[in-house]
């Protein structure tokens, strides 16, 4: 009990801004300093022989209670991050660290524990996140607000809008937030992926089909346009779309009519239309592999995403917010990541963009075991970077030819959904697969 804490031990630990107290081998509270009073609303004289978990109310504390863990473990257990209930009944975020409690002989006497009051740090991190997102977007890079402050005069209107930008860089992200501020936010957003079809099975696709219109058309089957009636339709790289297909989305734009594959008369679409792509448009248009019409019709607001190269003050941003999800995902206590590590992230190009830096972040979190990623964390194929060369060229990944070829084959060919596993857009994997011989 605490009257067997000496007085100097006592005016030590009132002296700690932290909350220290200390249980027996029953749970039960032995000493709570002044900052312990001052976290959970109890005074020493209450919480003194009543078990823990009455004073340190958490959800955590019959599954994942850190004093038990560090007896099991045999040693300390370091940062773990709970919320906790005041006696008034506020939740307030903390971190605990734990040690077992010894006699002079060695003997388990108990624990200790160590919280420390995370609501500021908390309020802090609302703020940043507040401050730096927009709907599902994050960026605190120039660029990047620039886009934050258009886009609601862009959702208000109901003009046609073209985003350009890299594989990953978000472009549906994009549509999504400016669907949601747009006047046909309560209807649907319809999305269409012009380059994962074929070209009937995408006509099909996008303007409906009657019942006998092609060959296993059994019955009849509604298009995008007819599934985005009062809402969006987001027709995604839309630089992939066959010629045939564009002579007849212009009819759509001009005369916002469409007629699905068998049927006999027009339909009407009610719908706003947003499209993207990673293509050069205006290239393609003088190539004659787009119609020149059409790409005035769809490029009546244009928005060009950065790449994260052109905004890598965003990557800690990026990291720290999607570091808690993947926490909770995982069930992982993992709270920073280590200074070579950020090192390596903010020199390397991503090429996949954002994309790629969250599936990385996301496999670095499932093979971490402590509380903070480090290199050994890194896959094996962003550990053979490139070193910068005199002209300053930042690290590019060398991906090897085993991975390019196992993601193929676990796709089937399927180029677009490789591509995106390895965290690249089609044409850079066109070209690894031409220089590897696999094309």
């Amino acid at each position: 009990m605490e009257k067997s804490v000496s007085k100097n031990c006592l005016i030590i630990l009132d002296s700690v801004a932290d909350a220290v107290f200390t249980v027996d081998e029953h749970m039960r509270i032995t000493t709570f300093n002044r900052a312990a009073e001052e976290i959970t609303g109890y005074t020493r004289e209450e919480a003194v022989g009543m078990p823990c978990r009455t004073i340190f109310r958490s959800s955590v504390c019959a599954s994942e209670c850190p004093v038990r863990e560090a007896m099991v473990a045999g040693g300390p257990v370091v940062n773990r991050e709970f919320d906790i209930k005041t006696r008034d009944n506020r939740t307030i975020p903390v971190s605990i660290s734990a040690s077992i409690l010894r006699d002079q002989d060695g003997t388990v006497q108990g624990g200790v524990e160590v919280v420390r009051d995370l609501s500021l740090i908390a309020s802090l991190k609302r703020e940043i996140e507040e401050k730096f997102t927009f709907q599902d977007l994050v960026g605190r890079a120039p660029n990047m607000r620039h886009l934050f402050d258009v886009i609601p005069d862009v959702a208000a209107s109901d003009a046609t809008v073209l985003l350009h930008g890299e594989s990953g860089t978000g472009k549906e992200l994009f549509a999504r937030a400016i669907h949601q501020m747009s006047p046909r936010a309560k209807g649907p957003l319809v999305v269409v992926n012009c380059g994962a079809l074929p070209e009937q099975l995408l006509e099909a696709e996008i303007f409906g089909a009657r019942k006998g219109a092609y060959t296993g058309a059994v019955e009849d089957r509604p298009g995008r346009l007819e599934m985005a009636q009062g809402g969006t339709l987001f027709l995604d790289e839309i630089g992939d779309l066959p010629l045939p297909l564009q002579v007849k989305l212009l009819r759509v734009l001009e005369n916002r009519e469409y007629q699905p594959l068998g049927a006999k008369q027009p339909r009407t679409a009610d719908v706003r239309f947003i499209t993207a792509t990673h293509r050069d448009m205006e290239q393609m248009v003088e190539e004659g592999s787009f119609r020149r019409d059409l790409f005035f019709r769809i490029n009546v607001v244009s928005l060009t995403i950065p790449p994260l190269r052109e905004r890598r003050e965003d990557i800690p941003l990026l990291i720290d917010m999607h570091l808690e999800k993947l926490n909770l995902r995982y069930s992982k206590h993992i709270r920073s990541i280590s200074p070579d590590v950020m090192k390596l992230l903010l020199q390397y190009d991503f090429p996949g963009n954002v994309r790629e830096l969250l599936n990385l972040l996301e496999q670095m979190v499932i093979l971490c075991r402590g509380s903070e990623l480090g290199l050994e964390h890194l896959p094996d194929s962003f550990r053979h970077i490139e070193a910068p060369s005199e002209e300053g060229r930042k690290p590019r990944r060398r991906l090897s030819r085993a991975r390019v070829v196992s993601a193929l084959e676990r796709h089937g060919g399927n180029r677009t959904r490789a591509a995106e596993e390895l965290g690249v857009d089609r044409t850079t994997l066109w070209r690894w697969m031409k220089r590897m011989h696999l094309a």
